[in-house]
């Protein structure tokens, strides 16, 4: 049994801060740019970390795109708000960053690079024209951090109201209501709304027509039986056959990055439940395991024996889920009913979906009657 948080602060090497120089990538870049063309830093993410310059960005892109083993996949890109971050030395001078995290299929492996900007010039070129992908990534980061990707095809919000004022994830943007002016809605706020509201095909890159006729346009959801989930697609019709569709996220969008400002990290263990609550505590795994990477924790089997054992019985409950919606899409009832008796079955845990069973380096102690609160941190069961 593990008595505490010590026993179990021993450093593996996987976790340990590495700079990844011996990474082929590293010298193949190198090799192409010049050793001084990019700052590469230690870090504990498993991957190799490239500062490089913004006029680079392209160029670099293209040539890890074009390797005889290439990066074919933009997995992830998004802002930082760097102003406050702490323990610099050899980085360069940041307000804010971008990075782009990069997959090659050939080599298993993975690179992210990392641009500064400053706050009198947050611009950077899209990554549309290397990676269609970041086309949702791009407008996202605008979004909550107010960085411009110059050449964007459509750099609107995708997740806040487009009457939204400022961007939400900087840090000197409040993080709770009590923090604003109090709120209040007058005639011209709502003639905004109302105006906000109204449907401009051109702003979705739709045409209103041909020269003959009109298209219709159409919404189905954010809220309609066949739309599984909270958002909308806008269908554009020629008579009675689709045309065009375009899809509008950001209705269900929780602020998860804020609220985790103002938690620990123990307290902010819930949240990741509601991040897709349908999947119980299979979100906490990704985030427990991301904090004791970054603390050098490692547990023992057993526990990740557990965590991998209740992973799976959210993974089949959310896959009898969407199996019994598929098959109630095309008619059939049945079938549901089915899936979801074995999906109560399944969650027979005395706390139903949200009991997060995890916690950095234990595995919570837990009783029906205890608080959420009280089993946080508790030794290992």
């Amino acid at each position: 049994m593990v008595n505490n948080m010590t026993d179990l602060t021993a450093q593996e090497p996987a976790w340990q801060t590495r700079d990844h120089l011996d990474d082929p990538v590293i010298g193949e870049l190198r090799n192409r740019f010049g050793p001084d063309a990019f700052t590469v830093q230690a870090t504990r993410t498993g991957v190799p970390v490239v500062w490089i310059k913004r006029e680079q960005l392209l160029e670099v892109g293209d040539f890890l795109k074009k390797l005889p083993k290439p990066y074919v996949m933009l997995f992830d890109l998004h802002g930082m708000d760097e102003r406050l971050r702490t323990h610099r030395e050899g980085l360069p001078a940041a307000d804010f960053s971008v990075f782009y995290h990069l997959i090659s299929i050939d080599r298993n492996r993975d690179i992210m690079l990392k641009v500064a900007l400053a706050e009198n010039d947050l611009h950077v070129p899209t990554f549309t024209k290397l990676f269609p992908n970041a086309n949702w990534y791009e407008r996202e980061t605008w979004d909550l951090f107010g960085i411009t990707f110059d050449g964007h095809p459509n750099l609107r919000r995708i997740m806040m109201p487009q009457t939204w004022k400022g961007h939400p994830l900087r840090k000197d943007y409040p993080a709770r209501a009590t923090e604003f002016s109090p709120f209040e809605l007058t005639k011209a706020k709502q003639d905004l709304e109302m105006e906000a509201l109204t449907f401009k095909p051109e702003e979705w890159g739709m045409k209103r027509g041909t020269e003959n006729e009109d298209f219709m346009f159409l919404n189905l959801g954010p809220n309609h039986p066949s739309a599984h989930g909270a958002f909308r697609i806008v269908l554009q019709l020629d008579g009675e056959e689709i045309v065009d569709c375009v899809p509008d996220i950001g209705y269900h969008h929780r602020g998860a990055e804020k609220m985790g400002e103002r938690q620990s990290w123990h307290s902010y263990i819930p949240y990741t439940d509601r991040i897709e609550y349908l999947g119980g505590c299979v979100n906490e795994m990704p985030y427990v395991l991301a904090v004791e990477k970054l603390a050098g924790i490692t547990v023992p089997d057993r526990v990740n024996v557990i965590r991998v054992m209740l992973s799976e019985l959210f993974r089949i409950n959310s896959h009898l889920l969407y199996i019994s919606t598929f098959i109630q899409d095309v008619g059939a009832m049945t079938p549901v009913f089915f899936a979801f008796t074995d999906r109560q079955k399944n969650l027979r845990s005395g706390g139903s979906n949200h009991w997060f069973p995890y916690a950095p380096g234990v595995v919570p102690y837990w009783r029906r009657s205890a608080r959420p609160a009280a089993r946080l941190g508790s030794p290992a069961a």
